[in-house]
């Protein structure tokens, strides 16, 4: 008997830890279709299918073989992750661009799997948002508060093809998110309890949106049952977010909405559990790991409330990708028998 360390036994494959990732963020896609409708489901079709024609195509220029690359699961959590950001009643082309740009400057350009630096889905994501500003802050409302029908068919037109859709109907079904119609609101001298009455808003968060980061929620549970990720990144990030939220709502309660508006109306339970734990582009030490994950939530508060996006999750995850190296180099544990 070999007692010699390390001791490792049944090391789950990439593959299978991928294939996790994407049962956690079933239930969170399930409430989705429920509260919204078919549109998420066609958009992680399409980012689907986009990534494996994207990275069979870039496999085969790169000469390396395909089918251990694609069925690693690697691309299609970032294109689910993608997926699951863009407004469910985007045009169709804006996933499928938005995922082949995530899959060859996120990750090819670096090496693949392994070599990135940043967040694929991250660096998608941000793409989209600048380049398409107009359409990637046009989110559609839940089902139940629309006041024209609109069946999943209708929601299938808009997305493949938005000019058989009428534009009062178009603009009956979408809105901005609860965050970004609460900053507009406020430059307009609208008083905080005033928006709120919007009936967008559910009771601590977006309408809808509260569901569904419960679902997060549980799948993230899920992935730290599994030691899939540990509890440094998603503790430390909803505790630095909700904190931070708080000071400001006790100091300007009239201007600054409470701390679990911030956690249930964004993406902040998605990016807890399963954007800033990409075991790749983050921090590998657990000291790291909280640093970095309190730095992504001060920055996403930032952009939320001084900055011009309604959301700054992918740009503070970017910032923080690049000082990755850095934060490792300075939380490395000591060295037994070294001071």
């Amino acid at each position: 008997m070999d007692n010699r360390s390390p001791y490792v036994v049944n090391a789950p494959s990439v593959s299978m830890i991928m294939l996790k990732v994407l049962i956690a963020l079933i239930p969170g896609i399930a409430i989705y279709v429920y509260i919204f409708g078919l549109g998420v489901v066609i958009n992680i079709f399409l980012a689907s299918l986009t990534v494996i024609l994207t990275e069979s195509i870039i496999l085969s220029i790169r000469k390396l073989p395909i089918k251990p690359f694609i069925f690693d699961g690697s691309g299609l959590v970032a294109a689910w992750l993608l997926a699951l950001s863009v407004p469910s009643i985007a045009p169709w082309w804006i996933i499928v661009l938005g995922t082949a740009l995530c899959i060859i400057f996120g990750k090819h350009l670096y090496g693949g799997l392994g070599y990135n630096l940043f967040n694929p889905a991250m660096v998608g994501y941000a793409i989209l948002l600048i380049s398409f500003p107009s359409i990637m802050t046009n989110w559609q409302i839940p089902s139940s508060l629309m006041i024209t029908h609109v069946d999943w068919l209708d929601q299938i037109k808009i997305i493949f093809n938005n000019n058989l859709i009428s534009k009062d109907m178009l603009d009956a079904m979408s809105s901005a998110t609860p965050l970004d119609y609460i900053k507009t609101q406020l430059t307009l001298n609208q008083s905080l309890n005033t928006i709120q009455q919007n009936k967008i808003f559910g009771l601590v968060g977006g309408k809808g949106l509260e569901l569904i980061n419960l679902g997060y929620l549980a799948g993230g549970l899920y992935l730290l049952k599994e030691k899939i990720i540990s509890w440094h990144l998603p503790v430390a990030f909803l505790s630095t977010l909700f904190i931070t939220a708080l000071i400001f709502n006790v100091l300007a309660p009239d201007t600054f909405v409470s701390p679990l508006f911030h956690i249930m109306s964004g993406g902040s339970i998605l990016c807890a559990f399963f954007i800033i734990t990409d075991p790749v582009s983050g921090p590998t030490t657990p000291r790291g790991k909280i640093y970095f994950a309190m730095a992504i939530a001060l920055l996403v508060f930032i952009i939320r409330i001084f900055g011009g996006y309604p959301e700054g999750i992918a740009f503070a995850v970017l910032l923080l990708n690049i000082c990755v190296p850095l934060i490792d180099s300075l939380t490395q544990p000591r060295i037994f028998g070294h001071k």
